[in-house]
Formats: C-alpha cells, structure tokens, sequence
C-alpha cells in the first residue's frame, strides 16, 4: 500500500546536527531533479522580490532566507519536520511498535522541493509550494510529473494507492496504467481544515489496523471500520476511485 501525503506549510526544523545528505535520501533516481530545484530556490531566494517570486508574505520572510542554507544547514526526519492539521491528527510521536513501522513503510510524502519523501529521510527546513513557478525551472508540478512517474509507480507496486494529496500536490503524479485502477482519492466533505485533520485520521487508522487492502472496496472495508464511507467509482479510466469519509 502507498498513502500519498501533501507536506505542511508549517515546519519544525531540526537545530542541529549533520546537514542535507542527497546520497541518503528515498528514490535516489530523483537527485538531480533535487539537485536542481535546490540550487535554483537558494539563487531565487536571494532575489530583492525573493517573496513575491515564491508567493509568500513578508511574515514569512526568514523561512525563505532559510533556503539560501539548505546543503548546510541541520537535516531532521521528515516524521518530525511537518506539522500543522494533518500531521496533528496522523500524531506519528504516538504511533509505536508495529503500527509506527506500518507508516514508515506506506507513507510517501509528496514534495516542492524533494519530489517525493519517505518518514526517515533527514531533510532541511525550507519554503516552497508545489504551485510555484520557479525562475529556472518553471512550474514546479510539471518539472515533478516525469521524475515520479517510474519510482513511485515501482514503490506502489500491486497495493492500493491512499491518495490524500490536495490539487496542487496531486498535480505532480498521476497514477496510470494498472495502478489507476487501485487508486483511491480519500473525500472530506467540508471545510479543508476538517478534511486536513480527517485525512489525517484517515492515515493513523491504516497504520494502526495494518491491513494491506489491494482493491478499492477493501480499502473501504478497513477504512469504514471506523468512519462513515462511501465509495464511488471513477468517471473513466485515468481517474480516480473516490472515497468520502466523514468522522463518526
């Protein structure tokens, strides 16, 4: 099974420690991409109008001076890095055993910056969304799209496809071929605040129960344990199977 999370705007960097390492990082075939961006974003973040390329407002001005140190400055894990809503609800640091292990093994963060990332991987704080338009390298999704393609379609293997992702990140890849047959976009109706915390929920529930469901209506099955669900199929072939889940 894949869960395909979207990062959070809201980071909690590490300190200290060793700094960014690409040789160590998930889906090696994606370092040059990474190599890239990274020295594209550091160039564009030392630009006078640095905010207004990145779409960000000056309160957030010292997160975008942070880009000009990612290859220097301290790398963390990714399961501590995000937080905010999501990653509130999904509560990783209270995740143990078994269940922790079953989430370091399906989950899949999508990101700006990295293209994809795995919860162990030790990366550096930094800002950039998915829906940027990088001097350089342009938009950011387009740039992702080709990379992604072949590794995590490889890391999906034959399990089913928990897709979380909001547009703009779920724009970077789009399961194809046999595995958009088995690929299910999780529906919060609502306001995003409450479908960011029910995803998250969503997430730990899968963790936690440890089935691999490799069907549409399995994953149903597990996820409907605990939540309101409904399950529809998708409009044509390269679409999605959806699935609403409302909190009990």
């Amino acid at each position: 099974m894949l869960i395909l999370l979207p990062p959070s705007e809201t980071k909690t960097p590490r300190r200290r420690g060793a700094p960014l390492d690409l040789d160590t990082v998930s889906f090696p075939e994606l370092t040059p991409a990474r190599d890239r961006v990274i020295d594209v974003l550091a160039a564009a973040s030392t630009r006078t109008d640095a905010l207004e390329v990145l779409g960000v407002g000056a309160s957030l001005a010292a997160d975008v001076a942070r880009n000009v140190t990612l290859r220097t400055a301290p790398a963390g894990p990714v399961e501590s890095l995000y937080t905010g809503v999501l990653y509130d609800a999904l509560d990783l640091p209270g995740l143990a055993g078994v269940a922790l292990r079953r989430a370091r093994r399906w989950i899949v963060v999508q990101s700006a910056l990295f293209g994809a990332l795995r919860l162990t991987d030790k990366v550096p704080g930094y800002r950039l969304s998915m829906g940027t338009n990088l001097p350089g390298v342009g938009p950011l999704a387009a740039h992702w799209r080709a990379e992604l393609a072949s590794p995590l379609t490889e890391f999906a293997g034959s399990g089913v496809i928990v897709d979380c992702r909001s547009s703009t990140y779920a724009a970077a890849w789009t399961p194809a071929g046999a595995s958009a047959a088995r690929w299910v976009r999780i529906h919060v109706p609502g306001a995003t605040h409450n479908a960011k915390h029910t995803r998250g929920l969503v997430t730990r529930h899968l963790a936690v129960a440890g089935a691999t469901p490799r069907t549409p209506q399995a994953l149903r099955d597990v996820v409907g344990a605990a939540f309101d669900v409904a399950l529809t199929e998708p409009r044509r072939a390269s679409a999605p199977w959806e699935l609403a889940v409302t909190a009990r």
